[in-house]
C-alpha cells in the first residue's frame, strides 16, 4: 500500500468534525481579543435592557376607553363583532353628514349599560338614537335632539347588555355642536359584586373605573375624595403605578452599568499594548495584532501516523 492509498483511506475513516456551538473565548484568542468579544457582549446585553425598558407601558387595569364618533363610524363596516366595554368615553363634535349605527356590549351577560352626558348640545337637525339592544331597529329608547340637555335626560339604563347608537346628521353645523357620553358597564344590586358599589341605587362597577378622573356612577360617589382615591393616588409616582415604576428604574440602572462598563472595556481596551514578535520583543516598534496558528487537530495528527506506518 503506497501512501497515497492510506491517505486516501485514512481521509475516508477520519473525517474532521466541528462543532457548532462556539465558545465565548478561544483558547487562541489573545486578552486583547478577549476584551472585544466580552465589550461586544457587554453591548448587546446593554441594547436589550435599554429596548425592554423603552417598550410602551401598557396598563392592563386601563378599562376605560376613548372613542371618537367619528372614527367609529368610518371603522363600523370593518368590524364582525361589537365593541366590548367596562366604560366608555364617546366623543362628538360637529360631525357632519354622518348616518352610522355603533353597538356596544358588556363583558358579562349578567350586566347591563347606564349611559349619562357630560356634555349635550345637538343641532336641531341632528339626531342621536339610543336602541336598547344589538340592533338600531325597533323602537328606540330615546331621540335626541337640540331640545334635549343633559340634565333633562339624565341617567339612561339599559335592560339587556347591549346598547345601540344611531347618529344622523346633516351638512350643516358648528364647532359647539355635539356631545360628551360616558357609558358604563354596570350590575344590579341582586347580584354579587366583587368590585366597587356606588352609594346611589347600589350598582356595580368595575373597580378600575374608580378614581379614573370620569364619573361612572350616576352620583358620581366613584370620583368622590374618599379613602379609595386617596390610597390610589399614594400608590403613584410621577403619575405612574409603583410597579411599573420600580421596574422602570431597574432598567435603567441595568442600562446605565451596562453603559459605564462598556465604556470602560472599550478605555482600557484602547490604552491595551499590541501584542509583539517572540523574536522582536527588543524591538521598541510595534507590530500589527499576530494571528496565532490554531493547534493541529487530532484528525491531522492521525493522519500523519498512518502515513509514515505506510
Amino acid at each position: 500500500m503506497g501512501p497515497r492509498s492510506g491517505w486516501a483511506g485514512a481521509s475516508k475513516v477520519l473525517r474532521p468534525t466541528r462543532s457548532r456551538v462556539r465558545p465565548l473565548f478561544q483558547e487562541h484568542q489573545t486578552p486583547y481579543q478577549r476584551g472585544g468579544s466580552l465589550l461586544n457582549l457587554l453591548i448587546f446585553t446593554w441594547a436589550i435592557v435599554v429596548g425592554v425598558g423603552a417598550l410602551p407601558r401598557q396598563v392592563a387595569a386601563e378599562k376605560n376607553k376613548d372613542y371618537l364618533m367619528s372614527n367609529l363610524c368610518k371603522t363600523q363596516f370593518m368590524r364582525d363583532l361589537y365593541w366590548k366595554i367596562d366604560g366608555a368615553v364617546i366623543t362628538s363634535q360637529n360631525e357632519r353628514n354622518l348616518d352610522c349605527a355603533v353597538t356596544f356590549q358588556t363583558y358579562s351577560i349578567v350586566q347591563r349599560f347606564m349611559l349619562k352626558f357630560d356634555r349635550l348640545q345637538l343641532d336641531c337637525n341632528d339626531h342621536l338614537y339610543i336602541y336598547d339592544g344589538a340592533h338600531s331597529v325597533g323602537n328606540f329608547k330615546a331621540d335626541l335632539s337640540c331640545r334635549n340637555t343633559m340634565q333633562s335626560v339624565g341617567a339612561i339604563y339599559t335592560h339587556t347588555n347591549f346598547v345601540t347608537l344611531k347618529y344622523v346628521t346633516d351638512a350643516w353645523g358648528t364647532d359647539t355642536n355635539g356631545f360628551r357620553l360616558v357609558i358604563t358597564a354596570v350590575k344590579d344590586p341582586r347580584h354579587t359584586c366583587n368590585d366597587f358599589r356606588c352609594n346611589l341605587k347600589d350598582f356595580c362597577i368595575h373597580k378600575d373605573l374608580v378614581c379614573d378622573g370620569i364619573s361612572h356612577c350616576e352620583d358620581g360617589s366613584d370620583e368622590a375624595t374618599s379613602t379609595a382615591c386617596v390610597n390610589m393616588e399614594a400608590s403613584t409616582i410621577l403619575g405612574m403605578e409603583s410597579t411599573w415604576f420600580a421596574m422602570m428604574m431597574i432598567c435603567i440602572v441595568l442600562a446605565t452599568a451596562g453603559l459605564v462598563t462598556a465604556a470602560v472595556l472599550c478605555f482600557y481596551r484602547k490604552r491595551m499594548p499590541m501584542p509583539r514578535h517572540p523574536h522582536n520583543s527588543h524591538n521598541p516598534q510595534g507590530h500589527l495584532p499576530v494571528n496565532y496558528p490554531c493547534e493541529k487537530s487530532t484528525t491531522h495528527i492521525l493522519l500523519k501516523i498512518c502515513m509514515l506506518k505506510d
